[in-house]
């Protein structure tokens, strides 16, 4: 596909949908249950409007953040995403290159199809690592031991999906973390066939979770991995565990999955060092608000010199200066740069996020801002009911 025609996040995500099979594309766009969080997070923006101040004379905007220590050139970073290798072979690789090349930050998932190793190897500047606490601390621990052995140095635990989420289209695909090869599923794949060769046979069939094959065996098949991820839900997650992984890890710590402020100071108790307000892009709790709808509140009871950072939702660069102004300290993108990778691969990512980077600056000048970091609630306002 040309990707170079693209000119929006919407053109990707349908270069994304022809490319892909069904089963692959659902389980990429899809949400929970009536997807009623899902929907929820692209509506949210709609409610707030822009206070424009002109002939402000900034000839240029300058994007750039801070984030533990590190100056990054953008305000948004690739979130952790996993089983990345059904849209593309060597996925999460070409997002870390991607992310290299832009001076952003690319967050490896626990669920990668790449070793986060091998990730490591071709990230460059900052490297995150999110955590899924699945199975016991001694999982625990060997991935977070691995992960500093690495050279990553931010840390995130997700902590909303401790139980799996209803996602029907998947139910009705019967995918879960593997594709079932029905009659139907194989004809989807038939007739997709530049995803079937670039993705499917070039990356020798169902791309493995490879970060628990340790735990797992050696020789151990996708089917066998999916199978350990799924037995490996925590629900009796709680605080001690958080302040644990925290102890252990002893670098920048953050949350992930945080949608109301009386956790803020639950994990500010067990030594975060920042918050990811978060409802998993609408795959799991369906009724959950929208992220931007809670994000003021989660600002305010966090204080200064605690970050919080946000996804869920995010296709347009005014979708990240309105988050900003709200006081989000930087986005993760999720669906984004994904459908720049199934249209295209690193290249359909670097797309992604020049779209985004492009727009971010275009509305920043049309807005009489002169840098993300001077944006406040001050630029925005709610839309009147």
């Amino acid at each position: 596909m040309d990707i170079s025609s693209a000119v929006s996040i919407a053109d990707l995500e349908s270069m994304a949908r022809r490319r892909l099979p069904k089963v692959i594309f659902d389980y990429l766009y899809g949400g929970a249950e009536d997807e009623i969080t899902l929907s929820a997070n692209l509506d949210a923006f709609k409610q707030w409007q822009f206070k424009p101040r002109l002939v402000t004379g900034h000839v240029s905007r300058n994007l750039s953040v801070d984030l533990f220590g590190d100056r990054l050139s953008l305000p948004f970073l690739i979130g952790p995403t996993g089983l990345n290798g059904l849209h593309w072979k060597g996925a999460d690789l070409a997002l870390a290159q991607a992310a290299k090349q832009a001076q952003t930050v690319h967050t490896v998932s626990t669920a990668s199809t790449n070793s986060l190793e091998d990730i490591a190897k071709v990230s460059s500047g900052p490297k995150w690592f999110q955590l899924y606490p699945w199975g016991d601390r001694a999982v625990v621990g060997r991935l977070i031991d691995r992960a500093k052995a690495a050279g990553y140095t931010v840390m995130m635990v997700t902590v909303d999906s401790l139980v799996a989420g209803k996602r029907e289209r998947d139910a009705r695909n019967k995918f879960s973390h593997e594709v079932h090869l029905t009659p139907r599923v194989i004809w989807d794949g038939i007739t997709h066939p530049d995803w079937l060769i670039k993705t499917w046979f070039a990356g020798g069939g169902m791309p493995r979770i490879e970060n628990v094959a340790e735990f797992v065996g050696p020789g151990s098949n996708a089917s066998q991995l999916a199978e350990f991820t799924r037995s490996q839900r925590n629900a009796g997650l709680n605080w001690d565990d958080i302040a644990w992984m925290k102890d252990r890890w002893g670098g920048p710590f953050l949350v992930k999955g945080i949608a109301c402020a009386e956790d803020v100071p639950l994990a500010k108790k067990a030594g975060a060092d920042g918050v990811v307000v978060s409802n998993h892009g609408g795959r799991q709790l369906d009724g959950a608000p929208a992220t931007l709808d809670v994000l003021q509140e989660v600002v305010q009871a966090s204080g200064d010199n605690f970050p919080v950072l946000i996804d869920g939702g995010f296709r347009r660069g005014s979708d990240i200066i309105k988050a900003l102004a709200l006081g989000a300290k930087a986005i993760l993108l999720g669906r984004a740069t994904l459908y720049g990778l199934a249209a295209g691969g690193e290249p359909g990512v670097a797309k992604a996020l020049s779209i985004l980077q492009s727009e971010l600056d275009r509305s920043l000048a049309l807005l009489g801002c002169e840098s993300v970091q001077a944006l406040n609630s001050s630029w925005v306002r709610r839309v009147a009911k």
